[in-house]
């Protein structure tokens, strides 16, 4: 099961929640996965702060954090999602927020998938699999 939920008083920005689902089942597809209990978040930058101090050790803020439980190709975790960096990451890149909030929740699924982030290589590597995902939007 796919949810979404917000954990502070921010609206939820998921509009159109079953093609949303449907994408990301899809997206866990191509990399031979399949998706088991999988918890959106969606917060603000104090929240996320808050989530990264507690459970990473890490004092600044993010746009995800992703917590995985899955077990082999079943894919499940919680990824919070901060809003307030989405929208200040789209500004900065000059793409609309619904389009930077799509890159955020598949950047959280590729995580599930064994997908780092940590390094230039990884990093390039991650970008290039966000836009596939990207391109898969219908």
């Amino acid at each position: 099961m796919i949810g979404f939920i917000n954990e502070t008083q921010i609206e939820l920005p998921v509009q159109n929640e079953s093609q949303l689902i449907r994408w990301i089942r899809a997206v866990a597809a191509v990399y031979g996965c399949t998706v088991g209990d999988l918890t959106y978040i969606f917060c603000n930058d104090e929240k996320i702060l808050e989530v990264n101090r507690r459970f990473l050790g890490h004092d600044y803020y993010t746009d995800v954090i992703t917590f995985d439980y899955s077990t082999a190709k079943h894919l499940s975790g919680d990824i919070y999602i901060s809003l307030d960096t989405v929208a200040s990451n789209a500004d900065e890149i000059g793409v609309p927020f619904e389009q930077e909030l799509r890159r955020i929740i598949i950047h959280g699924l590729l995580h599930l998938t064994g997908q780092g982030d940590k390094t230039p290589e990884t990093k390039l590597q991650m970008t290039a699999k966000e836009e596939k995902a990207l391109a898969m939007w219908s």
